[in-house]
């Protein structure tokens, strides 16, 4: 079943992040529920008019447009939720990679990731099984290196490049920006397929930029376009449903220069288990 967020909901949370915004204050922690620190009468803000936070909605900078949609992925809770929901995450399901021979190679796969202050400072394994092959790639520490037959072994340049693409050109690069010390663009407006949408740029401290394309109505991602190693890339998002408390696409797509390389569609997402640091290390 695909998740819709409440049309008059989603109108009243992204004038809520935006009026939060302009106040230079957090969303409220749905969970915790706990009030702020009451601020001394010289530092009291003024709180936006119902008129001027509508206006706000209409014409958002780019950080107003990336907290509201930061606010709406954690259902509310925003970078905080996300941040305790996600500590640890396991994924499950099935991909299909374009092969050296041009056809496309069907997989199924696990992926463990331990959330880190920053996307650099994160751990991943992704463990892929092909009808020929069975192997594991690892990130953490800031090294990636791959295990076969309980064997480590260094990955070629495609299949590196191909795990870097999904841990730093992906949605939590957008969702985690502040964390990784990237800037915002707002490029503006664009309309595909009938879909109003609303154009940001992320470049972080390594000037790796991304162009996020996030829905008007909803402030989901629905695409993102970059470019490394004279290649064009745009992957496309999917079926949205809630995990967990939080908002997930189940499936996404892959292209390069307009060709597609890969199709992900994710079984289960499970947050918050145990993962034991020998997953990511050497045999």
């Amino acid at each position: 079943m695909h998740f819709r967020i409440n049309r008059s909901f989603a109108v009243l949370t992204i004038v809520l992040a935006l009026s939060m915004l302009a106040l230079g204050q957090e969303p409220v922690n749905t969970e915790t529920n706990k009030p702020a620190p009451t601020p001394t009468p010289a530092a009291t803000p003024v709180p936006l008019s119902a008129e001027a936070a509508k206006e706000a909605a209409k014409n958002p900078t780019a950080e107003q447009i990336v907290e509201t949609s930061i606010f709406l992925y954690g259902f509310g809770g925003g970078r905080n939720a996300l941040n305790q929901i996600r500590r640890t995450a396991l994924e499950r399901g099935r991909t299909s990679v374009l092969g050296a021979d041009g056809k496309m190679e069907q997989a199924s796969y696990q992926k463990w990731t331990t959330r880190g202050e920053s996307l650099a400072k994160e751990k991943v394994r992704l463990d892929q099984e092909f009808p020929s092959a069975r192997y594991s790639l690892i990130y953490s520490d800031d090294k990636t290196f791959g295990i076969f037959n309980n064997s480590a072994f260094t990955p070629n340049d495609a299949a590196a490049r191909a795990f870097h693409h999904q841990i730093f050109y992906g949605l939590e690069s957008l969702l985690r920006y502040k964390e990784n010390g990237a800037t915002l663009t707002l490029v503006g407006k664009d309309k595909i397929g009938g879909v109003d949408l609303h154009v940001v740029d992320v470049t972080d401290k390594q000037n790796r930029k991304i162009r996020y394309y996030l829905s008007a109505k909803s402030f989901r991602v629905l695409m993102l376009d970059y470019e490394d190693g004279g290649v064009k890339y745009r992957r496309k998002y999917y079926d949205y449903n809630p995990a967990q408390g939080t908002l997930f696409p189940f499936r996404t797509v892959l292209y390069a220069d307009g060709k597609v390389v890969e199709e992900t569609d994710i079984g289960t997402v499970t947050y918050g288990q145990k993962i034991e640091d020998n997953m990511y290390s050497t045999p």
